[in-house]
């Protein structure tokens, strides 16, 4: 880990998808469409990223296996960077409503994952019953 310019802690990407258990190519994919951009680069023009930067990719990690598409993960980035940052000023009763919605989609997507669960584990009982 490096310092960056304004002594906060940056890494580098390969550091960060090992943190994030993510591939190389999803990180520089997110970068080209958009979704997630790294804090800086170094002088050679490699990514740098910070942990506010990590805990973005682990928010939007999260999101993947629930099916978001890349637009709604992006607005869902900017909402959660508009109600964080301190000088957004007015809007934020928009977004929190606009992030309840995400939260209640996100919550009927788990279900219907844990259903799918639920019938792959039904079927490795009934090839478990049949063979042992």
């Amino acid at each position: 880990m490096e310092q960056g310019t304004d002594s906060e802690a940056v890494m580098h990407i390969g550091e960060v998808a090992a943190r994030t258990e993510l591939s190389l190519r999803s990180l520089r994919h997110w970068e080209e469409v958009g979704l997630l951009q790294p804090s800086g680069r170094t002088e050679g023009g490699f990514r740098l990223y910070t942990e506010q930067d990590v805990e973005k990719i682990l928010a939007i990690r999260r999101m993947r296996p629930l099916g978001f598409s890349l637009d709604q993960m992006k607005g869902v980035m900017r909402d959660l960077e508009l109600l964080d940052d301190p000088n957004a000023g007015g809007g934020r009763s928009s977004v929190r409503q606009r992030l309840h919605a995400v939260r209640a989609e996100a919550t009927e997507r788990r279900a219907a994952l844990e259903r799918q669960v639920e019938m792959a584990d039904e079927f490795i009982a009934l090839i478990e019953a049949r063979v042992g």
